[in-house]
């Protein structure tokens, strides 16, 4: 039921309460008998309506007004303590106290202290993926490592090779049209679609078997190497922002996988053109956005399916960030991950 109805129905319930108990006290502090009394006060008007219809028409409009007043001023407030959990939820700032009426001061200390403890929390989860990653950087295993890297090679310099050169050769076969079956012509369209979808599918899985930590660099370096190389391998229009910040060591080796993951699924699945990076430091957050012109998908039939973007979600979920991915079939899609910072004050004194 509506906050406001409830007031209202509450308010009429009490003020018709009090218009009865004033009757009876009528009745008993002038001593009159039934007979006499309620016809009494029935032939009694004011105007021409008479003393129990109008106290009645009274009651329900001093009812109705008051709850209406106090109904309003209670859905407000509750619409203002949804505000500052919604803004909890979404990290942001508390409200100041002057936003926050005095009768809510309780609830106002309780929200505070719970978001003190989700930022401790959240520090902490960042605080134990940096020696995560520190720990995984530090007993790096050289020979997975090498043999991932000796795999890369080896696709890129015979199977890559071979796509290459079985593409070149569709094309200028295609070009040249000697075919004079239309069906035979669809057919080597196919097969070079086929053909250049393969390099795509290469492309990225030699994404994949690089190694994924940083090794030393920073998270804009790593990006803007990896968007570096895109650019001289994959025929995309990258336009990228990436702006300079500090930030702890767990957090950067996070969002670059979750940046390396979605580059991957815009080679193998997105078919797009362009493709928009964002890197950036807002409000103590950090945004990383990768957008693309591509096909899209419906966000519903991969939520739970899909094991890239479960990983990804993980990956935000375990520095205390969150991930949003917003697709539409034959638009594109759009992913954004923020990453609240913490102790921002702690590594600026330094």
């Amino acid at each position: 039921m509506n906050t406001i109805i409830r007031y209202v129905l509450l308010s009429i319930t009490c003020s018709f309460v009090l218009g009865i108990t004033f009757v009876v006290m009528t009745f008993l502090t002038f001593s009159l008998n039934d007979s006499i009394g309620w016809s009494a006060l029935w032939e009694v008007k004011i105007g021409d309506v008479s003393f129990l219809l109008t106290l009645f028409a009274l009651t329900i409009i001093f009812g109705t007004v008051i709850g209406t007043i106090i109904g309003w001023y209670w859905k407000e407030n509750l619409k203002q303590i949804e505000k500052m959990l919604t803004g909890i939820i979404q990290g942001d700032r508390h409200p100041e106290k002057e936003e926050i009426p005095k009768e809510m001061d309780a609830i106002s200390n309780r929200m505070n202290q719970l978001q003190e403890k989700l930022r401790a929390q959240t520090e902490h989860a960042q605080r134990i993926a940096t020696e995560r990653a520190n720990e995984r950087e530090q007993s790096l295993q050289e020979v997975v490592v090498q043999e991932r890297n000796r795999l890369a090679r080896e696709l890129h310099d015979s199977v890559s090779q071979q796509l290459f050169a079985a593409s070149m050769m569709m094309s200028a076969i295609n070009e040249a049209e000697t075919a004079e079956d239309p069906t035979l012509n669809k057919q080597l369209n196919m097969v070079e679609k086929m053909i250049h979808q393969s390099q795509l599918e290469m492309r990225a899985l030699l994404l994949h078997l690089r190694p994924v930590a940083l090794k030393g660099k920073s998270l804009q370096e790593g990006v803007e190497e990896l968007l570096h190389e895109l650019t001289q391998k994959v025929p995309l229009e990258i336009d990228a922002k990436v702006e300079d910040f500090n930030t702890d060591k767990g957090v950067e080796d996070q969002l670059f996988r979750i940046f390396q993951e979605s580059i991957s699924n815009t080679l193998r699945h997105a078919k797009a053109t362009t493709l928009q990076v964002l890197l950036i430091e807002r409000d103590e957050n950090i945004i990383l956005r990768v957008s693309d012109d591509g096909i899209g998908f419906q966000t519903e039939d991969v939520k739970t399916s899909s094991y890239g973007m479960q990983n990804m979600r993980e990956r935000a979920y375990e520095v205390g960030g969150t991930l949003k991915v917003i697709s539409v079939p034959n638009e594109g899609t759009r992913l954004e991950v923020k990453v609240p910072i913490l102790r921002k004050e702690d590594t600026s004194n330094d």
